[in-house]
């Protein structure tokens, strides 16, 4: 079978973009992991599918596999691609949509100097629903990992986060800490690791191990954990800079009940077929 795909990526997490509203696409993991294999495939953090949506509210279906094939609820920088990818595909004429995803729906707006805007929606800190399993609802808790105690804060955008404050991180532990966090037993659903430098009031420097996808040069859900994290416990102003190793984000969020707003690039590298 001859699949097109699209490669992307947002601040260097890169994708495997994949049109399901004008071909019929249904792989199964084994297919999802070749995709996302660096040496045998065309190598990604993620695949996203682009679908047709049958919520009244919704302009299309966003799903999200991480290359390890499975399927997760939450992608941030994976929606700005999505939105430039559903434009540059003539899907849509709309600069804001609205896309369904598994953890509800969200709304990236296309700007005019060819940024997008994502309204990530609205943070959740109750452990049950993040899901972390805790008998305080305590924006600081402590994990123990590897027989050492950790100060996290733990939030969902959609998906489960654990975000702790390093002082450097250079050297932060991210690849010892890393997949201890994400299969912690306390996080039921498993969790993205993120490991926050403050430089400032309104600026973070960030690296974030992402759950079924190892570290990335960038995860959009992960800044806005830790900017939300940061500004709830009363160390950040908004809107922060976001410095990754892939470059730079805006986040903004102005507190309890309201909305993340997630700005920056997304860029098309290249289009192609594989055999699969």
């Amino acid at each position: 079978m001859k699949l097109k795909f699209t490669k992307m990526h947002g601040l260097g997490n890169d994708f495997v973009v994949l049109d399901g509203v004008r071909q019929l696409i249904a792989l199964t993991a084994d297919q999802l992991r070749y995709l996302g294999d660096r040496h045998f495939g065309v190598g990604c953090d993620q695949i996203l599918l682009v679908e047709t949506t049958e919520h009244p509210e919704a302009d299309f279906r966003y799903r999200i596999f991480n290359s390890d094939g499975g399927e997760v609820e939450q992608c941030g920088n994976g929606a700005r691609c999505f939105v430039r990818f559903v434009h540059d595909q003539g899907l849509t004429e709309k600069s804001e949509i609205r896309v369904e995803t598994l953890s509800g729906i969200i709304r990236p707006r296309l700007e005019t100097d060819g940024s997008v805007t994502v309204d990530m929606g609205v943070p959740v800190f109750a452990p049950e629903k993040i899901p972390f399993l805790s008998e305080a609802d305590e924006l600081v808790q402590p994990l123990m990992i590897g027989g050492e105690e950790i100060a996290i804060t733990a939030v969902s955008m959609g998906n489960p986060h654990a975000v702790q404050i390093v002082a450097d991180i250079d050297t932060a532990p991210v690849a010892s800490q890393g997949p201890l966090i994400e299969s912690h037993p306390r996080f039921p659903h498993r969790a993205n690791a993120g490991f926050m430098q403050i430089a400032g009031r309104q600026a973070i420097r960030l690296r974030v191990y992402e759950r079924g996808a190892g570290e990335t040069l960038s995860c959009g859900t992960g800044a806005c954990a830790a900017v939300v994290s940061g500004v709830a416990r009363g160390l950040l102003d908004s809107p922060v800079r976001v410095t990754t190793h892939g470059g730079d984000l805006k986040i903004a969020w102005n507190g309890e009940g309201t909305t993340v707003l997630m700005n920056g690039p997304a860029v098309t590298v290249f289009s192609g077929e594989i055999e699969i």
